[in-house]
């Protein structure tokens, strides 16, 4: 591969990662149709929609959401900078906790009721999954000897080999950040919950775009995180990544939603403890 000067990858980076991340949501789009028995929105859909919400009249009930929305995107996209230059992953996770918690904050700043127990349920959200994201740094740094994200690559070996119970666990979190069932409690892509879009139902127009682009970015940072756990061999993380997604598009269509309770629970049980056998066997 020739090597670029870091301005341009960076630069390509953030004119690319958008554009996968909205392939991403295209193409489980098209198969959660297909899955229902319908034809489905065609794969460019997720561009058709952005394009359009871009062009409408800018209408907001708080100015402060601005604000949020615009910090959103920019501390995805400098999470997704970090892991893609393998810097260090505490700055890594703690970057990506403030994109959440900009999105929290823009729903609580409007008196929506919806919004507000969105928000909430958000919280209560990053509360249950940080953990296991704590625990899958600290794994990486028992794997690697160091907190670099970059380390993974110079260790020559596969890290599912050695964290496959952190893996699980980390594919419950995405589920999470992507929405599905049964853990869409916050928002939902297809408003069919009571509260029916939650946490970003007080946004329209170019702003809620803004909120979409984060989210494809957000995609294919989850996308290159699952990939980072068979880093040595581009072909395989490729086939990891999608059939982690495939999966993703299978249990969402499988499972009903789960209350934020009965969410809370289950991962701070079964995924926590999946989390935590790994790193104590791994330690030990």
């Amino acid at each position: 591969m020739i090597p670029l000067n870091p301005a341009i990858e960076i630069a390509l980076l953030i004119v690319l990662a958008p554009l996968i991340g909205a392939l991403l949501a295209g193409m489980d789009r098209k198969l959660t149709a297909r899955a229902q028995g319908r034809i489905g929105p065609p794969i460019l859909q997720p561009f058709f929609d952005t394009v359009k919400l871009l062009r409408k009249s800018p209408i907001v009930v708080n100015r402060m959401q601005i604000m949020y929305a615009y910090l959103h995107l920019a501390f995805m996209i400098l999470a997704l900078v970090l892991l893609v230059r393998g810097q260090d992953s505490l700055m890594f996770l703690f970057i990506f906790a403030f994109s959440t918690l900009s999105l929290v904050l823009g729903g609580m700043c409007v008196r929506s009721p919806y919004s507000r127990i969105g928000s909430q349920r958000e919280i209560m959200l990053m509360v249950a999954y940080e953990p296991i994201l704590i625990l899958l740094m600290i794994g990486l740094y028992l794997a690697n000897g160091s907190f670099l994200l970059g380390a993974t690559l110079a260790t020559g070996k596969p890290l599912l080999l050695s964290l496959p119970l952190l893996f699980i666990a980390f594919l419950v979190v995405v589920a999470i950040k992507l929405q599905k069932s049964p853990f869409d409690i916050a928002t939902s892509h297809h408003a069919h919950q009571e509260l029916v879009k939650g946490l970003t139902i007080e946004y329209s127009g170019p702003y809620l775009a803004i909120l979409e682009i984060a989210h494809f970015y957000e995609t294919t940072l989850l996308f290159f995180l699952i990939m980072m756990f068979w880093v040595t061999n581009l072909w395989i993380a490729l086939a990891l990544a999608c059939a982690s997604f495939f999966l993703m598009t299978v249990v969402d269509n499988a499972f009903a939603r789960l209350t934020s309770i009965w969410t809370f629970r289950f991962m701070w049980t079964g995924a926590l403890l999946l989390a935590l056998t790994n790193i104590l066997w791994f330690y030990l």
